[in-house]
């Protein structure tokens, strides 16, 4: 017996694109905080002149900074991925698991918009 569905519909498409678009949208506008926030972290205290916890400050600063630069790459790949999707969207293989063939769940889909395995596939993969 045939698969009955070997790809979504493009009404499916269309609402997953959606999904996909607004996320690009928040991702982006994170990303753009997050970038002020560790460029504009260089600029502060520079008019400070009490150097009395300075030590302490800038290596808290230092922190928070790569804390904010790991979250950066973190939303742009976040990003790209997400851009991937559409282009699988474009391509009709959006939804489509590249390791059994199957359709990813809907559900699945709708929480990881930009998920390439099925929940079956990303369990094989982790044993």
């Amino acid at each position: 017996m045939m698969d009955q569905v070997e790809r979504y519909s493009d009404k499916d498409l269309e609402e997953f694109k959606v999904i996909i678009l607004d996320k690009i949208k928040k991702a982006e506008e994170n990303l753009a905080l997050l970038e002020s926030a560790y460029k504009n972290d260089s600029n502060n205290g520079t008019e400070d002149t009490s150097p009395t916890f300075k030590p302490f400050e800038s290596g808290s600063e230092t922190m928070s900074k790569e804390a904010n630069i790991k979250l950066a790459i973190r939303q742009e790949r976040f990003i790209r991925d997400l851009k991937n999707a559409l282009i699988r969207i474009e391509n009709k293989t959006y939804g489509i698991c590249r390791v059994t063939g199957k359709l990813i769940q809907k559900q699945r889909l709708k929480l990881v918009p930009h998920a390439t395995l099925s929940i079956e596939a990303k369990k094989n993969q982790v044993d």
